[in-house]
C-alpha cells in the first residue's frame, strides 16, 4: 500500500463540512463561526488559515527536554536528541496535542493529531518561527473501557475487542503491564484476520504489546515506529520528570484551590447562561485534582478551611498540609484533571499552539478559567484536523454509484440506494404527508388548545408508520440489487462503523494490519490543516488481495 495525492475530479464530493453537518459539539461550533470566543479567554482560538502570533513564552525546558531526549532514544526515535535540542531553546515554539495511550496506538484520530501538529510545527518553522511537535501521553488516565478497547476490519466486517474486565480499577495504566490478557487478544484477532498480509502487520504491533509491557511505553514505540523521523516528541505524563517539574503547579493548585473553585464555578455559570451543556459537572468542593493511594487514583475533595478527603473512601479528612508534603516529597502521586492538565501541560512547554478534538475543546471553555488564577502565560488553541482513510478503490466505487461523501454518511446505505435508483417512493410521500399534519396543528389548536396532544400523537403515529414502510422498501430495493447494496454496505461500514466516524471507531493497528506502516505516508502527503473539513486520505492499493473485509 502506497499514498498518492490523487484526487476526484470534484474534491468537494470527498469532503464533509462537519459544521453544516451538524457534526461537531456546539463550542466548537460556534468558535468556527467567531462566536463566543470569549468563552475560552485567556486563550484565543486560531481561525483556519491564521498563524498564531506572538513571542513563545519564556519557559525554561533545559531539564524537560533532556529527560525527553533520553526517553525518547528509549522509543527509538530517530530525532529525539536533534528534537529535544530544539525543546530546549527558548525560541522555540510549541506545538502540543494528545491523547491516552489506547490500545495498539488507540482510535485513527491518533495518528491524525500526531500528524496535525508535526505539519503545524512545519509550517511554523517554514515561516521563521522554528517550531517542534509534542504529544502528552496522558498515562495517569483509568479509564479502562475506553483504553483496552481496540476495532478491526475483520472478515466479518468491522469488530471491537477488548482486554476484558478491570482488574484494578482506578489504577492509571502508566503503572500497569498488560499480562496473560493481551497475548488472548492477540490470538482471538489474529484468528479474525484474512490475509497474511494483515497477520504480519498485526504480529509487528506484537513486538511492543507483550505481556511484560506497559500501556505507555508500548504506545510510544508504536506510534515513533509509525511515524518515524517526523514522529512528536512524546511526553508520558508519567515521567519522573516531568512529575518534578509539576510541583510548583501542583503546589498553586492546592494553595490557590478557593480562587481555582470560584473560576472554574464563574465559567460554568457563564456557560450555561450562554445555553451552552457542560462537558465536566463538578460538585462544589470537588478538586482539579487526583491523589494515588493505595494504587487508585481518587479525585480530592476539600473539606473544610484546611483538610481534605477522596472521593469514594471512608477515611476521615487529613489535613492540606499532608498534601503539600507529598507534592514535595512524591509529587507522581498527584495528577491533574482534565480541567487541570492543560494549563499543566502549557506551564511546562511554554506552548504556543495546543491541538484540541471537539471534546477537549468543550471542556477548555471550562479548564481555560484556571491558567490567570495560576498565573500561567495561555496559548492559542485550536481545533485538530479530521480525516477518513479509503483506497482508490473505495473512491471509484463511490462515483460508480453517484454517491457523494456527504450522502453516505448522512443516510443508511439501503435508502441511500433506494434513492440514487429511483425507487424510494416513500420518502417523498412521507414529506409531503408530514408537511400537510404540521400544517393543520395551528387550526386544530386554535379550535381547541386540548387537542393538541392528539394531534402530535397522530403525526407521530403517521411519520413513524411511513418511517417503517420506507425502511422496508428500500431493503426490498437492496435485496433485488445485491452488488450495489453490498458495495454501498461496506463503504459504509468502512466510512462509518456502527455508526460512529471511522476515526474515532478503527484502531491504528486496523490500518497497519490492512496497509503497513507506509499508510502514515499519505498524511504527510495529503493531510490539510483544515479543521472544518472531514477530508479523504487516499491510498492506492498496490497488492492484489481482492475485497476481502473491505
Amino acid at each position: 500500500m502506497t499514498a498518492n495525492g490523487s484526487s476526484s475530479s470534484d474534491t468537494s464530493r470527498l469532503e464533509l463540512d462537519l459544521l453544516a453537518s451538524g457534526r461537531l459539539a456546539p463550542i466548537p461550533s460556534a468558535l468556527l463561526q467567531g462566536r463566543d470566543l470569549d468563552l475560552v479567554a485567556p486563550l484565543r482560538f486560531l481561525e483556519s488559515g491564521e498563524l498564531p502570533s506572538g513571542e513563545p513564552p519564556r519557559v525554561d525546558r533545559s531539564e524537560l527536554a533532556a529527560a525527553l531526549a533520553a526517553a525518547n532514544a528509549d522509543y527509538d526515535h530517530p530525532l529525539a536528541t536533534r528534537l529535544a535540542e530544539r525543546l530546549a531553546d527558548p525560541a522555540t515554539r510549541v506545538v502540543v496535542t494528545g491523547q491516552q495511550p489506547g490500545l495498539y496506538g488507540g482510535p485513527l484520530l491518533t495518528v491524525t493529531k500526531m500528524a496535525a501538529a508535526v505539519l503545524w510545527a512545519e509550517t511554523l518553522t517554514a515561516a521563521g518561527q522554528p517550531a517542534v511537535p509534542v504529544f502528552w501521553v496522558a498515562s495517569e488516565d483509568h479509564d479502562w473501557k475506553e483504553l483496552t478497547r481496540t476495532a478491526l476490519v475483520t472478515r466479518e466486517g468491522p469488530r471491537q475487542f477488548d482486554l476484558g474486565p478491570d482488574p484494578a480499577p482506578l489504577q492509571p495504566v502508566g503503572l500497569r503491564r498488560f499480562g496473560e490478557p493481551i497475548a488472548d487478544l492477540e490470538r482471538r484477532i489474529s484468528a479474525q484476520l484474512d490475509t497474511p498480509i494483515a497477520a504480519e502487520g498485526f504480529r509487528l504491533a506484537g513486538r511492543w504489546y507483550r505481556p511484560d509491557a506497559r500501556f505507555g511505553d508500548a504506545f510510544c514505540r508504536l506510534m515513533v515506529h509509525l511515524l518515524g523521523p517526523r514522529a512528536p516528541l512524546m511526553l508520558d505524563a508519567m515521567l519522573p520528570a516531568v512529575k518534578r517539574l509539576e510541583r510548583p503547579w501542583l503546589a498553586r493548585l492546592v494553595e490557590r484551590r478557593r480562587a481555582v473553585g470560584e473560576a472554574l464555578q464563574a465559567a460554568d455559570e457563564k456557560l450555561e447562561q450562554r445555553g451552552y451543556p457542560l462537558q465536566v459537572r463538578r460538585q462544589a468542593e470537588a478538586s482539579p485534582l487526583f491523589l494515588l493511594c493505595d494504587d487508585e487514583r481518587r479525585r480530592i475533595a476539600w473539606s473544610g478551611a484546611e483538610s481534605y478527603s477522596l472521593r469514594g473512601r471512608d477515611d476521615p479528612p487529613a489535613a492540606v498540609d499532608e498534601l503539600r508534603a507529598i507534592i514535595e516529597e512524591d509529587p507522581a502521586r498527584l495528577s491533574p484533571s482534565a480541567l487541570a492538565r492543560p494549563a499543566i501541560q502549557d506551564a511546562l512547554l511554554g506552548t504556543t499552539l495546543q491541538l484540541m478534538g471537539a471534546a477537549e475543546l468543550s471542556y477548555l471553555a471550562q479548564a481555560a478559567a484556571i491558567y490567570p488564577v495560576l498565573g500561567i502565560e495561555p496559548p492559542w488553541t485550536g481545533l485538530r484536523p479530521h480525516a477518513l482513510v479509503l483506497e482508490d478503490r473505495h473512491v471509484a466505487h463511490l462515483e460508480e454509484l453517484d454517491v457523494s461523501l456527504a450522502e453516505l454518511l448522512g443516510s443508511s446505505s439501503e435508502r441511500l440506494l433506494a434513492e440514487k435508483l429511483g425507487e424510494d417512493f416513500v420518502e417523498p410521500v412521507r414529506r409531503q404527508l408530514e408537511e400537510r399534519i404540521d400544517a393543520l396543528r395551528a387550526p386544530v389548536i386554535e379550535l381547541d388548545a386540548t387537542l393538541e396532544r392528539p394531534w402530535r400523537k397522530t403525526r407521530d403515529q403517521i411519520v413513524r408508520a411511513l418511517d417503517q414502510l420506507s425502511s422496508k422498501v428500500a431493503a426490498a430495493v437492496a435485496r433485488r440489487h445485491d452488488v450495489r447494496s453490498r458495495r454501498l454496505g461496506r463503504l459504509y461500514d468502512l466510512c462509518l462503523p456502527e455508526g460512529q466516524l471511522q476515526e474515532r471507531y478503527l484502531s491504528v493497528i486496523d490500518f497497519l494490519a490492512r496497509f503497513g506502516p507506509s499508510f502514515v505516508d499519505a498524511y504527510w502527503s495529503q493531510l490539510r490543516l483544515e479543521p472544518q473539513v472531514l477530508q479523504v486520505i487516499r491510498l492506492t492499493h498496490t497488492d492484489a488481495k481482492g475485497e476481502g473485509g473491505s
